[in-house]
């Protein structure tokens, strides 16, 4: 009877510890996947706004006292974002994530400052393709604030899995570590300044 007992505590243990495992192992690849997905589309709006630029500044260009100084940054601040990227790996990297940032918000900056600018040209104003890529670009910039949002909440998800418990078990098995999130850009929230 004693060997009975024994027997099946030690069957329900493993079968605990089997259900344990079964239930946790993918969690972490899981959401680790939902977080590159999300990335994925901030990522892919990004570079939507980057394609958009080179239109919008052979647009202005075209108005010939705008100011050069003003198209000189936003091709700069372009250049630049271009050259800082950020993969998916990356995501754990405090210093990238910030750098990334860090130039997205320049561009997001001088964008900001070029249509302000393109306001005293009521020529520019008027022009349709300049008013078209002017909405495209406002539309874009919704969808990079959408798609942040979206990244920020799923890497909420992953990060609350991989440190509290079981899920910090498996984040050890697997070496998963936080992932970064976004943080309103320097001088995010004050207007640009553009002195006429």
């Amino acid at each position: 009877m004693d060997f009975l007992k024994n027997h099946m505590l030690l069957v329900g243990v493993v079968a605990l510890a089997l259900l344990f495992i079964m239930s946790g192992i993918n969690t972490i690849p899981t959401q680790d996947e939902k977080v590159k997905a999300a990335w994925s589309q901030v990522d892919n709006q990004y570079q939507r706004r980057m394609d958009l630029i080179p239109n919008l500044v052979e647009t202005v260009k075209g108005y010939a006292n705008f100011e050069k100084s003003t198209l000189t940054d936003v091709i700069n601040a372009r250049a630049s974002a271009t050259k800082v990227t950020l993969s998916p790996e990356m995501l754990s990297d405090p210093v990238a994530v910030q750098k990334f940032e860090q130039a997205q918000g320049a561009l997001t900056n001088t964008l900001s400052r070029l249509m302000v600018v393109s306001e005293r040209y009521p020529d520019l104003k008027a022009n349709q393709q300049f008013l078209s890529l002017q909405s495209q670009l406002e539309g874009t910039e919704n969808r990079i604030a959408i798609a942040r949002k979206d990244y920020i909440d799923t890497v909420q998800e992953y990060n609350t899995l991989v440190r509290t418990f079981p899920g910090r078990i498996w984040a050890m098995l697997y070496g998963a570590q936080p992932k970064q999130v976004f943080t309103s850009t320097e001088g995010a929230d004050k207007p640009p300044s553009v002195k006429f």
